[in-house]
């Protein structure tokens, strides 16, 4: 399959899937469009995009910033965030133990620990020293790491880290985090069957699509081997949203030591979350533990 189809049917299943779980018909007919589009584009993809990048991708018809960084992953790394966040198969654990030098037991640390959810994520750690910070990452595994990231996420590597995604505020996150619990808990969501830890294949996961000015957000109970381990499915919210670097991820959980106890904390942010309710000037301590 060449890689005008491969996006092509990736796009429509997004579309498919948004119109099933009832995200907004402006959404699903945004996907809808892009996939007909690249589906009749005689040029392939992957050349318009080597040729003129991002820009080039946005000068095709019914293509937007948000769906030329969703072209960009799809026909850089073959696959599409969203597209398995919907499915509900996604796991940060198995996408950075697919790293060499990465372990399942280093994946959980490394996503729980210094809340690395992506690629993009892992790349600012290993080059800003919060990977070398932690026990078994000494500067030949560092290394390793850095070069493999390097060509996979198809870029020279920079002088300096990536950039860090911080254009949501916190109190956005915290008020999509608030509008999914409300809805969750009054059962007006759309549930689908997650493929993962779900033998019986039970429609349980909420699901909500919602906007907040330029930015379109999927959310839903974090559904990884931990979040069932700690019996916290029904209190982490993850976040997606597409951003500058791409797909991006936010986890909203409840605090439950430090100033914040009780309080909703966006998880890698926790010194915005002080600020956000009052506390900038209260020490942060262990805030950042969630129950």
């Amino acid at each position: 399959m060449n890689s005008n189809q491969h996006v092509a049917r990736k796009l429509e299943e997004v579309a498919e899937l948004l119109e099933v779980q009832h995200a907004t018909a402006g959404r699903v007919n945004a996907y809808r469009r892009a996939a007909t589009t690249v589906s009749q584009l005689r040029e392939p993809l992957a050349d318009l995009y080597q040729r003129e990048g991002t820009t080039g991708l946005c000068q095709l018809p019914g293509i937007g910033y948000n769906l030329a960084i969703a072209i960009r992953t799809l026909l850089v790394h073959g696959q599409l965030p969203l597209l398995d966040h919907l499915r509900g198969t996604t796991s940060v654990e198995d996408l950075l133990s697919s790293v060499p030098g990465i372990g399942p037991v280093q994946a959980e640390r490394l996503h729980h620990e210094l809340h690395i959810d992506t690629l993009e994520d892992l790349e600012a750690a290993a080059h800003d020293g919060r990977l070398a910070s932690l026990a078994g990452f000494g500067p030949k595994r560092l290394a390793g790491i850095q070069d493999s990231l390097a060509t996979r996420l198809g870029r020279v590597r920079a002088s300096g880290p990536p950039p860090i995604e911080t254009d949501s505020t916190v109190a956005e996150l915290l008020d999509v985090d608030h509008e999914y619990r409300e809805a969750a808990d009054a059962g007006k969501l759309h549930l689908i069957a997650p493929r993962r830890f779900n033998p019986v294949h039970e429609a349980w996961l909420p699901v909500l699509h919602t906007h907040r000015g330029d930015h379109t957000y999927t959310a839903m109970f974090s559904n990884t081997a931990l979040a069932h381990k700690l019996d916290r499915t029904k209190d982490w919210v993850i976040l997606y949203h597409d951003g500058d670097r791409g797909a991006c991820q936010h986890t909203v959980v409840t605090a439950w030591t430090g100033p914040m106890t009780g309080l909703r904390v966006v998880r890698g942010r926790e010194q915005e979350c002080l600020a956000h309710y009052g506390m900038g000037d209260l020490p942060l301590r262990d805030s950042a533990k969630t129950r």
